[in-house]
């Protein structure tokens, strides 16, 4: 049975074969509604533990869009709030016997529990700061389809590296694709060992995104972090925010990304975020449905 809970243990090919079937899916989705309907039929539990916006909307979209039906975790009417354990909870779900299970949560590899006691796909959607694997595939899509290519490129991620599940997936996937990676962030904020010995680490914002054909910004994770790894928020604008004039020292054809939400004056100026030329961001807002559809359709079909 497939499983997609981080990027590590999925081959270069299946998740070439991911991608290449969600450029299938947006394209056909230009030509008008998406009209294969595999999952038909299919009944995917969505469990997020967490707040979200993006992912979960484009989940319960893509289920729709392929034909299935979805059923939602309450978080306010649950009978974890009376004491029962999360891993009965799974086991009661599982004894449901839905068709898939979409995940998030802020426990630590909580998916593979999920994994070890439910008899279905299971999609990460995220846990804690280690994994958010469809938001890496659908940032390499993004990257992919604007640059054709990522071998070669060098793309920094910038920000609160040390909490961030998006960061940790996206260094995985993109160094399988050959990228030159570079992670910038306050000295407490940066990883404690890396993954790759041939990332480089930069402390000064000015200097990691020289020359750079893709910057990721990242929002600070506060209710990870410690309170003083930050002084203020004007302290991090002033040395991390990415404003038109830092911006500068990218290459002219710089793709900016940030896996949203954003904190716009931050991490990154009004101006750069929403620059016509420049930013991707609500693109890859967009092409969180065609990836995610993709995924569902690898998986559970």
């Amino acid at each position: 049975m497939d499983h997609l809970l981080d990027i590590e243990t999925i081959s270069l090919e299946r998740i070439d074969a991911i991608l290449d079937k969600a450029r299938d899916i947006k394209s056909e989705m230009a030509k008008g509604r998406y009209s294969k309907t595999p999952l038909e039929g299919r009944i995917i539990f969505s469990m997020f533990l967490e707040n979200s916006t993006r992912t979960r909307t484009s989940f319960d979209m893509a289920v729709h869009r392929l034909g299935g039906a979805i059923i939602h975790w309450d978080n306010n009417a649950n009978s974890l709030k009376k004491g029962e354990t999360l891993t009965d909870t799974i086991r009661c779900v599982s004894s449901y016997k839905p068709d898939g299970l979409i995940v998030r949560s802020s426990e630590f590899k909580a998916p593979y529990t999920f994994k070890a006691l439910m008899d279905c796909p299971i999609i990460n959607a995220g846990d804690s700061y280690r994994a958010h694997p469809s938001q890496a595939l659908l940032d390499t899509f993004t990257i992919e389809e604007q640059k054709a290519r990522i071998d070669g490129l060098t793309i920094a991620i910038c920000g609160d590296i040390a909490h961030s599940r998006v960061a940790a997936c996206n260094i995985q996937l993109l160094h399988k694709k050959g990228a030159k990676l570079r992670l910038i962030s306050p000295p407490a904020l940066t990883l404690n060992r890396l993954p790759f010995e041939d990332i480089e680490t930069f402390t000064d914002m000015d200097e990691g995104i020289r020359d750079c054909d893709v910057i990721m910004m990242l929002r600070n994770q506060k209710e990870r972090m410690e309170a003083s790894a930050i002084p203020d928020d004007d302290w991090y604008f002033r040395n991390y925010g990415l404003t038109q004039n830092r911006l500068s020292f990218a290459k002219d054809d710089v793709m900016v990304m940030h896996p949203a939400p954003m904190n716009r004056g931050v991490e990154i100026a009004d101006d750069v975020a929403d620059d016509p030329r420049k930013s991707f961001i609500f693109k890859q807002m967009e092409n969180g449905l065609p990836v995610r559809m993709a995924i569902l359709e690898t998986l559970v079909s």
